[in-house]
């Protein structure tokens, strides 16, 4: 008996080929479909009056290996040390304060960040820096320092054994330093002695603030929290606030905000934006930058100026005297500038390849920018920090 083996036709490795063609285009849909950006509640907004309050004081290191302040230049330090001692029951005379070479003690300020919901009793991180002529403050010991907040009230107090991320030596007049030695960080280094009241238990309804003031954003949050939650949830007030009724009871009102601030919420248009450093030269736009098509001129204009001085010197037994004059010398140097022509860039990488195209260093960049912007060519908002 014979076996038959059957081959495809034409017609059906056609059909073959026409299915995996159609297999292929949809996985390449699959993976290059353009997904909505997508944040989440917490991403874009903050609950209105939960926030970190800032803490200062004035406190002294001591224990520096005699890199701490010049008492004859910093009195401030002198009348610390004094204040504190009279604190512990030692009272020195005003004389011997004056007398005093305290080389190895510096005054300081003490800063922190007291976070929101912070109770008495919790740890929280301090920054010490020098404010008098302290070479370094490392190796130091920071001594009890109140911090208080701008109502003048004690929050917390600091004390502890500062970290310096650097080092220093000097010999015979040189000097070699590895970064910042009249700054350092005490981790922990301050202990919450007060709590600050926040609203959040407060009233029917909380308040949610953008980060970023935007109708389009505010109306999709509300959206997203009613859509989740039920109508009539939450309103938009403006551009950057959201109001949102919450439940009365405290574990229900905080099991209501972590499930709020995990809501997806798309993200608007991205607003086109440039901003610029006026002291330092330095550009920044972003993807929503556009430019129209637009032609410019760019030329460099110097002007030097150079003195020499001349000397007339009387002839003999004139009796004149010798007089030196100075004798300027103005140069003027106009390059030419080519009229170049900058075609319309909807993409970054467009408008980057244009703006490089003029050969134009960060400075004159800026009034470049500016020029085009008032010309009505470039499709977004100059901020100049």
């Amino acid at each position: 008996m014979k076996t038959q083996t059957h081959t495809p036709s034409g017609t059906g490795q056609q059909q073959l080929l026409r299915l995996w063609v159609a297999l292929g285009l949809a996985l390449c849909g699959l993976f290059f479909t353009p997904w909505a950006q997508a944040a989440r509640v917490k991403e874009i907004a903050s609950i209105e009056g939960v926030r970190s309050n800032q803490l200062t004081g004035f406190g002294l290191v001591v224990g520096l290996d005699g890199t701490g302040d010049q008492t004859t230049q910093m009195p401030y330090t002198t009348q610390g040390l004094a204040n504190y001692l009279r604190q512990l029951g030692l009272t020195l005379p005003a004389a011997q304060l004056t007398q005093l070479q305290m080389k190895n003690v510096a005054a300081v300020l003490v800063t922190a960040q007291l976070p929101a919901f912070a109770r008495p009793g919790q740890s929280m991180d301090v920054s010490v820096s020098s404010i008098g002529n302290a070479k370094s403050v490392k190796g130091g010991t920071l001594i009890a320092t109140p911090l208080k907040g701008a109502d003048g009230e004690v929050y917390a107090m600091a004390q502890g054994n500062i970290i310096v991320a650097g080092a220093g030596a000097s010999s015979g007049g040189s000097k070699v330093t590895v970064n910042h030695l009249g700054v350092g960080r005490i981790p922990d280094g301050a202990q919450v002695e007060r709590a600050v009241p926040t609203p959040l238990l407060e009233g029917n309804s909380i308040s949610l603030s953008l980060n970023a003031s935007d109708f389009q954003t505010a109306r999709k949050v509300a959206a997203a929290v009613n859509q989740h939650f039920g109508a009539g949830i939450a309103a938009a007030l403006d551009g950057r606030t959201v109001q949102v009724q919450v439940p009365p009871g405290p574990n229900d009102r905080v099991s209501f905000i972590a499930e709020m601030e995990e809501l997806p919420v798309e993200s608007s248009v991205q607003s086109a934006k440039v901003i610029i450093n006026a002291r330092t030269g330095s550009i920044v736009l972003n993807q929503a930058v556009t430019l129209g098509a637009c032609a410019i001129a760019h030329g460099n204009l110097s002007i030097s100026i150079s003195s020499t001085p001349s000397v007339s010197q009387p002839g003999a037994f004139s009796g004149g005297q010798t007089v030196t004059t100075e004798k300027a010398n103005i140069d003027i140097k106009s390059e030419p500038g080519k009229l170049i022509q900058l075609p319309a860039a909807a993409q970054l990488a467009d408008v980057v390849k244009a703006l490089n195209s003029l050969g134009a260093t960060p400075q004159d960049l800026l009034a470049i920018l500016q020029a085009i912007k008032s010309a009505g060519a470039l499709n977004a908002e100059l901020e100049v920090i």
